[in-house]
């Protein structure tokens, strides 16, 4: 039998007040168990940028993961200027843990917040700080570990969204990552250069020198890509080293 019209769109409606029903509360019941799994990534990450933590990583639980964090870390987040901020957009509390770095991409230099991660253990610190650039084909982001001074990268844990697999997707793997320990990413004259990851692969080390990477053989596009990223971040928290960390500066850091 042939339904009427209005028939066909109470039925429609009645079917998407359902669904969307479903979709909201299963949104509400899995919300915090996304939440926690994002927070659990987020943390990896930034001890992935410490060598010897990173190393230690895989054999962790997550909860492990959780009390090594809050062991070792602390954090504020500063604004382009090198000014810390300590209210978020609600009037509540800042938590550097809750900055969205992809959303602060979109916003001019001036505009963004930036989260600054201390780590401090076995008398060794260093200041962990998230980045957030292009690769050839998506996204690419990583933490990058400097020294108190601001000369020199200490360590670096980076990741993609879409790079191609056994090329650009090698930032993510562990060889790759060391070859940035210790490198300088300030020249002789005092400016601000980055790390640059020359082109090809096997370079000879006369050929980098200081303040450059051996390359990814077929990756060049993504090698540029991690390259301006990194310059362009450094720079951004130029502010911040200067004001409170290279002065020295009696610094207060969230737990």
């Amino acid at each position: 039998m042939q339904q009427s019209n209005s028939y066909i769109i109470i039925f429609a409606v009645v079917l998407t007040v359902i669904l969307g029903g479903l979709l909201s509360g299963i949104s509400q019941v899995l919300g915090p168990t996304q939440k926690k799994a994002i927070d659990l990534d987020t943390k990896k990450q930034i001890l992935g940028a410490i060598p010897s933590e990173k190393a230690a990583l895989d054999n962790m639980t997550p909860e492990e993961v959780i009390a090594r964090y809050g062991e070792v870390i602390t954090s504020v987040v500063t604004d382009y200027n090198g000014n810390l901020i300590d209210t978020n957009e609600k009037g509540g509390p800042m938590v550097a843990e809750e900055v969205n770095i992809e959303k602060n991409y979109k916003k001019s230099v001036e505009e963004r917040q930036y989260p600054v991660f201390k780590y401090t253990a076995n008398g060794q610190t260093a200041y962990i700080l998230p980045t957030f650039g292009a690769g050839l084909w998506d996204a690419i982001w990583g933490f990058v570990a400097v020294t108190e001074d601001f000369t020199t990268v200490k360590g670096i844990s980076l990741a993609h969204r879409g790079e191609t697999p056994g090329l650009g997707a090698r930032i993510t793997e562990t060889e790759i990552q060391a070859r940035y320990v210790d490198k300088a990413f300030v020249d002789g004259s005092g400016s601000l250069v980055g790390v640059t990851m020359v082109k090809g692969e096997k370079n000879p080390e006369s050929k980098l020198g200081p303040t450059k990477v051996d390359g990814m053989a077929g990756a060049t596009l993504t090698a540029v890509g991690v390259n301006n990223m990194l310059v362009a971040y450094l720079e951004c928290y130029k502010n911040y080293f200067d004001k409170n960390v290279k002065g020295g500066n009696s610094l207060s850091m969230n737990q």
